[in-house]
């Protein structure tokens, strides 16, 4: 009896929340709520010098190593619950996936019906209907065999654990594509006269349908393509990439921080637009494939060449502009020694999406030798060290007096040209 009403108090919170077992998708799901706001809380509070230990009071740097060092295993913790959290999202999200699918079908279900009122059921919609189901019944199938990795979603995720944009409108082509000729072809089997079956066969020619076939091959290129030319940038360090938490539906309209992102904004709006136009055309003449006119095929075309465009030009690697020595109010103007704080001016230090506390805690200055972990600042809502375009560090009083290099390594893995500095004695 004790031992189940201990586990009934864990999953409840113990009265005092939500669960935090660990052990279910809400448990996961409140202890990585919890282990953001202990996090928030210890930022701030240290940020305003509470919890400081007597021990390193009176060394600033010490201090500053200190609370670098606490704030960086709490980090540490929440980025645990937090890639937790998001693989408890991914197994629970399949079945969200599954209804959305059935909901179209039972949407276009109550479409028919109310369309009929009057105007009579035909063949043309029972064959919907039946594509609708079969195109359910299949993408069911191929949800629960990729279940663990969100259903439906696994083939729209990108190697970095977001939404992919390219992906999901050729998704959406291929979709519509292949229910259109499951349209077709059920209505050639119900068909009992050779006319009927030959206007049929027409609406399949490539003279009705080229400028959807057209607007689906380039969707499915740009797929291809962007896929290449990311993996390919990344290789040769043009571009930095940090694998998010877990995917999330803004991903098709934002960059990889979050922003909306011009690109993908017009390619999902054009693409969804081009795609309600093929499917009125589609319910108005099902016997055959929508012909999509070649201005909107265009359109599609402009705006997925746009979209690569704006993904070739993102990005790009940090560079290291000037390295300077920090100087506090009072100091005297002073070379650089070993013990003092050097200021490294340039940009792109924190690569889109690598604003999160345990990523920042990941960032390496190579001085000669000798790595130093950039130490985390707080400041009330956040960190004053490091950002974008500044970092400072102190110089270790390993490294050996003379020019050495020093040279930042990202959240992303990604170096810096190296920069020569004179460190004396």
């Amino acid at each position: 009896m004790a031992v189940q009403e201990a586990t009934q108090n864990t999953h409840s919170g113990g009265g005092g929340g939500g669960c935090t077992c660990g052990d279910c998708p809400q448990g996961v799901r409140e202890g990585h709520r919890r282990a953001v706001a202990e996090f928030l809380a210890k930022r701030d509070g240290l940020a305003a010098g509470q919890g400081l230990p007597a021990a390193v009071a009176h060394s600033a740097g010490a201090s500053r190593q200190w609370v670098s060092d606490e704030l960086t295993q709490s980090a540490r913790a929440v980025a645990e619950r937090s890639r937790e959290a998001g693989e408890a999202w991914l197994r629970r999200v399949w079945l969200g996936t599954l209804f959305a699918v059935w909901g179209g079908v039972l949407v276009l279900v109550l479409t028919q019906a109310l369309t009929a009122i009057g105007a009579g059921w035909t063949t043309a919609r029972t064959a919907g209907l039946l594509a609708a189901l079969v195109t359910a019944a299949l993408l069911t199938g191929a949800a629960r065999v990729h279940r663990a990795r969100g259903g439906l979603l696994a083939p729209l995720i990108g190697e970095d654990n977001r939404l992919s944009t390219s992906r999901a409108v050729a998704a959406s082509w291929v979709l519509f594509t292949v229910f259109s000729v499951l349209v077709i072809a059920i209505q050639l089997a119900g068909a009992s006269d050779h006319a009927g079956r030959d206007t049929l066969i027409a609406g399949l020619e490539l003279a009705r349908g080229v400028g959807m076939l057209t607007v689906l091959a380039l969707t499915c290129a740009i797929a291809v393509f962007v896929r290449h030319v990311v993996t390919v940038r990344v290789l040769t360090r043009r571009l930095q990439k940090v694998r998010a938490d877990r995917p999330r539906a803004a991903d098709l309209l934002t960059d990889d921080s979050g922003r909306g992102s011009f690109s993908d904004i017009q390619y999902v709006l054009v693409s969804a637009v081009a795609l309600v136009f093929a499917a009125v055309r589609l319910a108005r003449r099902p016997e055959q494939l929508p012909d999509l006119p070649w201005a909107l095929a265009l359109l599609v075309a402009v705006s997925a060449a746009t979209y690569f465009a704006g993904k070739y030009a993102e990005g790009g690697r940090p560079v290291v502009l000037s390295v300077v020595r920090a100087r506090e109010a009072g100091d005297l103007d002073a070379p650089i020694r070993t013990g003092d704080d050097i200021e490294i001016r340039g940009a792109g230090f924190v690569p889109p999406g690598a604003g999160t506390p345990d990523r920042l805690a990941r960032m390496v200055v190579r001085i000669g030798t000798v790595h130093v972990h950039v130490p985390l600042i707080p400041v009330t809502g956040g960190f004053a060290n490091p950002t974008d375009t500044v970092l400072t560090v102190p110089v270790p009083v390993e490294v050996e007096p003379g020019r050495v290099e020093v040279q930042v390594v990202t959240a992303a893995g990604t170096q810096t040209e190296p920069v020569t500095i004179d460190v004396t004695d």
